[in-house]
Formats: structure tokens, C-alpha cells, sequence
């Protein structure tokens, strides 16, 4: 456990005594989250502090709890396009893991964020991985609230959503499509050529792409621009005819007012 040096375990030590939240101090000394508990816990125990005992989470399915639907309708977007549930043998509960690019650190916040909203009572952590961050959650009720978790890839297998999941895309739409964007799809400046008065000028425009090779997924996707009256085409881009695009003026403007470029 001193790998990292006695030094930064002390300076660790000091900053959660602070008050400092364990996955901050984690990120800024590149130290595994599980590393940064155990010191807390080691250090509390020395200093015979009491251990506080986390209370079990509730599921807002079986239990009743409340759940943020608005934040939840931005993480089923974000699911759907990179996330995934796993449980492997180490662990005694399934996490849920966005990978999301590195390019991208305001949409991994958002996704942070978005985790800790609708699991209140379980502590998140990112986890690094080549070129990206993966943004987890452990809960033992996972595929409940995601009920589309199943064996396989997603585009292998029918995605439907539950009439309590289709209603609260209904309540949030644009934070549905904005998860979406921001983990299947992008905003683009596309340019083309005209000549005006015998002469050829350029001209550029914004444009909206969402690729994804669940028709299911795409489904889910159009309806929803459907039902915000944002006019969408299919298009085939660089070989793949996976891909949705928004490219009329009004139509964009409306994903530019609720969406916007990643960040």
C-alpha cells in the first residue's frame, strides 16, 4: 500500500481529512480509488474515529425510492449508447461503466454527475482506460433500472423500453437526446460550394450525426426527434448506413438550444 510513497499518502491523508472527496484526491495523485478508501478507513481506525456504516441502498424500483428522472433519462441515453453492466468474479454486485473519450472532460463531469443523482446512496469512481475514462457505479439493482441489460452485444439483441422508462423520455426528451449525443453522435461543420454571380464561393453549416448499429437504438433516437419536431435523415457516412443526421437550419438550431456541441 506505500507504492505510491509516503509523501502522498500523507498529503492524501491530509486532504480527506479536509473534507476532500475520495474519487478528487484519486484523479489528482493517479491513486485507484479502492487505495485512497482504504487509506481513509486505515487512517480513521488509527486515530479511533468512529466507522461510519454506509446504509443500504434502495432501488427506485423495488423499494420506491425516488428517482431523479430528468438525470435518469441523460444516463439511459448515455447507457444505451457506451455503457454496458458487468459483475465480475472479484466483485459481489454488477457496476455500470460509460466509457466516454478523453476528448470529451465536461461530458465524463456530466456523466459523473448523473450517476451520483440517480444512485444517491453508491459511490462512484472513474476508472482510466486507453484514450478515455470509464465512469462507474456498483448497485446490486442495476437491471432493474436498466431492464435492457441482457447477454451479448446491444445491437444483437431487441432494445425496448419499459412503458415506465418510455414515460420519463417523454417528461425529459432532450436530456434522452442529449445523452445520446454525447455518447453516440457529434456536431460537425460541413461546408459546400455555390456559384453566385459567375463566381464559386464556400459555404459552411452545422450538422448533427448519431451512429449507432442498433436499428432499435436509431429508433428510439428518431422517435424522439419525431416527437420534438426535429426533421432528421438516414445517411450513409464513410461506408456505414448506421448513421442519423440532422442538417436542416431549424432542426439544428433546436439541437444547438438543447444539446450544443460536446465539450
Amino acid at each position: 500500500m506505500n507504492s505510491h510513497g509516503t509523501e502522498v499518502r500523507e498529503t492524501v491523508l491530509a486532504l480527506l481529512r479536509d473534507g476532500t472527496r475520495n474519487t478528487e484526491v484519486a484523479r489528482r495523485f493517479g491513486v485507484p480509488p479502492g487505495t485512497v478508501s482504504y487509506w481513509k478507513h486505515a487512517d480513521r481506525a488509527k486515530r479511533g474515529e468512529p466507522l461510519t456504516v454506509r446504509p443500504t441502498p434502495l432501488c427506485p424500483r423495488c423499494d420506491g425510492r425516488d428517482l431523479d428522472q430528468a438525470s435518469y433519462g441523460y444516463l439511459l441515453g448515455l447507457y444505451l449508447g457506451d455503457g454496458h453492466i458487468s459483475q465480475y468474479a472479484k466483485h459481489k454486485v454488477p457496476s455500470l461503466m460509460i466509457t466516454l473519450d478523453d476528448a470529451w472532460p465536461g461530458i465524463q463531469d456530466s456523466a459523473e454527475r448523473a450517476l451520483r443523482a440517480v444512485f444517491p446512496g453508491n459511490a462512484t469512481c472513474r476508472v482510466r482506460s486507453k484514450g478515455a475514462h470509464n465512469i462507474k457505479v456498483y448497485f446490486k439493482h442495476l437491471a432493474c433500472l436498466f431492464p435492457q441489460h441482457g447477454p451479448g452485444k446491444k445491437h444483437e439483441r431487441r432494445i425496448v423500453l419499459e412503458d415506465w422508462q418510455q414515460g420519463i423520455v417523454d417528461a425529459h426528451p432532450w436530456e434522452f437526446v442529449r445523452g445520446l449525443i454525447h455518447s453516440d453522435g457529434c456536431r460537425i461543420t460541413n461546408w459546400t460550394t455555390r456559384v453566385v454571380a459567375g463566381e464559386r464561393k464556400r459555404y459552411e453549416y452545422p450538422r448533427y450525426f448519431f451512429t449507432n448499429v442498433s436499428d432499435d437504438i436509431r429508433q428510439l433516437f428518431t422517435d424522439t426527434l419525431d416527437r420534438l419536431g426535429v426533421g432528421w435523415t438516414h445517411c450513409t457516412r464513410h461506408g456505414s448506413p448506421y448513421n442519423i443526421s440532422v442538417a436542416k437550419k431549424a432542426s439544428v438550431a433546436l439541437m444547438d438550444a438543447h444539446v450544443g456541441p460536446k465539450y
